[in-house]
């Protein structure tokens, strides 16, 4: 994935992995069961209104809290195709690189983007475009590796490839 494009979802600070998918859901690991409850407790409406591609943009610390890497992809496979905020909690970073979910940290485009925007992100580059305010915000780009671990799906589908 070189690209990604879509709608906003905007969320403040200290998103915890128990917001992003809740404990009583974590009764199994199937990426799909997971998704239907993503953000639940945060956003009710999050499962039914996000789309394949849409972007989660979030001020500070996005995925503090446990370790669970069960986060990250409730977030993946509900179609978030990337998270951009602030700052991430280092656990969450990790997790979200080893399944495959971009992750990018660019204060700038968390000040300039709104929930509802329409945004592209080049992650060869690190250029954000807001296309709904036609503004751009440089984020740093992934590394090669990192690039084609993100699109070979993670960590253990990178390393199986090899």
């Amino acid at each position: 994935m070189k690209q990604a494009q879509g709608t906003v979802f905007k969320y403040g600070s200290n998103v915890d992995t128990d917001v992003i998918i809740p404990a009583r859901y974590l009764n199994t690991s199937d990426p799909a069961e997971l998704a239907k409850y993503c953000l639940i407790d945060l956003d009710k409406t999050f499962v039914d209104r996000v789309k394949p591609g849409d972007i989660i943009v979030a001020e500070k610390n996005f995925g503090c809290g446990s370790s669970r890497e069960h986060a990250p992809i409730a977030l993946k496979a509900a179609g978030v195709s990337v998270v951009i905020a602030e700052t991430f909690a280092r656990i969450f970073y990790r997790n979200a690189l080893n399944i495959g979910l971009p992750i990018l940290e660019c204060p700038e485009a968390v000040k300039g983007i709104s929930d509802g925007d329409q945004v592209a992100v080049d992650f060869s580059t690190g250029i954000i475009t807001n296309l709904t305010k036609n503004e751009t915000y440089q984020a740093q780009p992934f590394p090669e590796f990192m690039q084609e671990l993100i699109n070979s799906g993670g960590l253990i589908k990178s390393i199986s490839k090899k």
